[in-house]
């Protein structure tokens, strides 16, 4: 399904980018009232009419195609680009104090040295004291 949208989403704004193409400017028929040739293939009006309504039926398929794809591609993701990727340890912060260089250690690291380096707690009395 997804990929039968993309094809057509492609197609149709490609057949979308040809259609603006053969289109006139707002300003292409001035040379005719100068003595340009005037031939008049389609009427007084041109294709003008024919193609505005391609041009229009083209514009929303495009438009439904590209919400489509974009719901689509919301609701099918279950995971994320970055879930198989660990995260690195962090790099001790260098901070310059008053001139000097200076490296802080990571706060997980000064933590496990206060726990390292606390005395052991005493035994918890059990009630019973021998004296």
């Amino acid at each position: 399904m997804d990929t039968l949208l993309t094809i057509v989403h492609v197609c149709v704004c490609l057949f979308l980018v040809g259609i603006v193409l053969l289109q006139h400017g707002k300003g292409a028929d001035i040379g005719a009232t100068f003595g340009g040739s005037s031939q008049s293939l389609f009427g007084t009006e041109g294709p003008l009419p024919l193609l505005n309504k391609i041009t229009t039926a083209a514009a929303v398929i495009f438009m439904l195609t590209s919400v489509t794809l974009a719901y689509i591609s919301s609701q099918s993701s279950t995971s994320s680009v970055m879930s198989g990727v660990s995260m690195p340890a962090a790099p001790p912060v260098a901070q310059q104090v008053a001139g000097e260089d200076k490296v802080m250690e990571p706060v997980a690291t000064k933590a496990t040295e206060a726990a390292d380096a606390a005395p052991a707690a005493p035994a918890a009395a059990t009630g019973s004291e021998q004296k």
